[in-house]
Formats: C-alpha cells, sequence, structure tokens
C-alpha cells in the first residue's frame, strides 16, 4: 500500500507541473508555436537521452541476460497493447493510437524511480525503443491512413533509433565517458518530465472540459488505456519468475501510464484530429492518479 500511496503524491507532483504549463499559456508565455517546439525538444533531443541514459549500466553476464529479457517483454507488451486497442477500439485511428502507446518516458520513469530507484530503468528501456518506433511507424500510420513504411533512410535518420545503436554501444564497449559529456546528458535527459507536462498543461488549456466529459469514446480508450491493457500485461507478466520482480514491476508501471503526449504530437504534424487527441491525453492522465496505484497494489497481491 506504502507503494501505492508513493505513486499518487508522484502523480500529484505532475498535475502541478501541467498546471504551470497551463497557466504560462493562458498569460501568453508558452504559444501553440512554442508548444510545438516543446515537442520537437522530446521527440529529437530528450526522449532519445533518456534511452541512451538507460543503456549506461555495468556490463556483466546478469545484465546482458537483464536487457534481452526486458526488451522481449517491452516488444511484447507494445504488441499486446496494439492487439488489444484494435479488438476494443475497432477503427477508431486517434483512439487505438492513445490506448496502445503509453507515456512510460514522462510519466513512467519519475514513477518508477520514486518507489524502486534509479537502476530498474534499465529495464523500460526495451519498452520505450519498442514504443516509440511503434509510434514512427505504426502510430503515424494509423493517423495518416497508410500502410507503414520503414525505409533504411528513415532507420538510419530516426531519433529513436540512433538512440538505440548508441545506447547499445555504450552498454556493449562500456567506455569511460568524460564528465563534460555524462553531465551534459543528465540535463538533457532531465528535460523529458517537466517539458513533457508543461505542454501538457497547454493542451489541457485547449480541451473544452464540459465537452470533453459528453464524449462517450473517450471513456472506452481510457478504460483500455488504463485498466484493460495494465491488467492483462499483469497476467501475462505473473508468468515471468519472481526473482525477475523489479523488472515487471517497472515494465507493468510503463505500460499502466496514460497515454503518451506524442499522439498529440503526431496528430498536430500530421493535421489529424489534434483536439481529439488531446482529450484522450486530458481524460486518461485525469484517471491514472487512481488508476496506476490500483494498478501497482493488484500486482503486488499477485506478486507477492
Amino acid at each position: 500500500m506504502q507503494m501505492s500511496l508513493t505513486l499518487a503524491q508522484q502523480v500529484l507532483v505532475m498535475f502541478l507541473l501541467s498546471g504551470i504549463g497551463f497557466l504560462m499559456f493562458r498569460s501568453g508565455k508558452i504559444t501553440m508555436e512554442g508548444n510545438r517546439c516543446f515537442g520537437n525538444v522530446l521527440i529529437y533531443l530528450s526522449l532519445p537521452a533518456v534511452i541512451i541514459k538507460g543503456f549506461m549500466v555495468d556490463r556483466t553476464p546478469q545484465s546482458e541476460l537483464a536487457l534481452g529479457l526486458s526488451i522481449l517483454l517491452g516488444v511484447g507488451a507494445v504488441v499486446l497493447g496494439a492487439l488489444l486497442a484494435r479488438l476494443l477500439l475497432g477503427k477508431d485511428a486517434i483512439g487505438n493510437f492513445s490506448a496502445t502507446f503509453s507515456n512510460p518516458s514522462f510519466f513512467g520513469i519519475p514513477l518508477v524511480t520514486s518507489i524502486l530507484g534509479q537502476g530498474p530503468i534499465f529495464y523500460m528501456t526495451g519498452f520505450i525503443a519498442a514504443m516509440n518506433v511503434g509510434q514512427w511507424t505504426y502510430g503515424v500510420s494509423l493517423l495518416t491512413g497508410e500502410r507503414p513504411k520503414l525505409t533504411a533512410r528513415e532507420l538510419l535518420t530516426s531519433p529513436f533509433d540512433i538512440a538505440i545503436v548508441v545506447g547499445l554501444l555504450l552498454f556493449l564497449t562500456q567506455p569511460s565517458l568524460p564528465s563534460v559529456i555524462t553531465n551534459s546528458l543528465d540535463f538533457v535527459a532531465a528535460l523529458n518530465t517537466p517539458l513533457a507536462m508543461f505542454t501538457m498543461g497547454v493542451y489541457l488549456a485547449h480541451v473544452d472540459l464540459k465537452a470533453m466529459f459528453r464524449r462517450l469514446s473517450l471513456y472506452r480508450i481510457t478504460a483500455a488505456r488504463l485498466l484493460v491493457i495494465p491488467l492483462v500485461t499483469l497476467a501475462c507478466l505473473s508468468l515471468v519468475p519472481d526473482k525477475y520482480e523489479s523488472m515487471k514491476l517497472a515494465i507493468l508501471i510503463a505500460q499502466a501510464c496514460p497515454v503518451g503526449l506524442n499522439v498529440a504530437v503526431y496528430a498536430q504534424l500530421h493535421d489529424a484530429d489534434y483536439v481529439y487527441a488531446v482529450e484522450t491525453i486530458v481524460m486518461s492522465v485525469l484517471f491514472s492518479v487512481v488508476s496506476i496505484p490500483v494498478v501497482v497494489w493488484v500486482a503486488q497481491l499477485f506478486w507477492a
């Protein structure tokens, strides 16, 4: 129960950061163009930094095995989410994107760190990488109506793939990087949560809350993202041996996070229904303060 209470407190901190973004936008200090720039910083700079940092651990036989297993579990969790979202939400493109892809980088990492420390972030690397590659391909195909095409050029220029390659090289070679590099990487990665929550506040400022709460499809998306997909993932993770409990819990929290902000970023970039995308984020964030602690509490009951 203490773990669930800690998670609830951390989610409330994120709400406060969103409130700062809300006030900054309403006072004219952040514009929509500025918010788009925040999105570019998140996608092309801070999130790749988080992925690279996740690989910067000591290379041991145990960490190699854990990396391989966490990647398999992470990819499996993303694929499971996509299949369940399609089953539950049909042809709703924004709904599928929103239910499939959570917010592990901006929500998940601070939550995992608050209850498990920095170490288990390593276990989330595979999930984050799979999710972001999935957004870059499958997610964009949902919004554009075109089949996903992954060319060699896209593989070489995708910021997430570049970050994965760099991170793997650092993990395999274990170089001794100068402190000026590691410190800079830490600062850039630290932009993730505050920038993402400021962006969340800007999105909140655009939402007609009365109209949002009357939109029934948002409740289906929120239930799929916050309850159905995490609980089915929990059941699947229960098959993994108990000695990997920290890994299971880190991946579960990543899967239980609210809708990722990138659905709005990509909707804006690809001229999709931006308002609907923002509403899926806001609705899921509002309910996540209760759902995430509940999912973790259920996991503790099953995995104790």
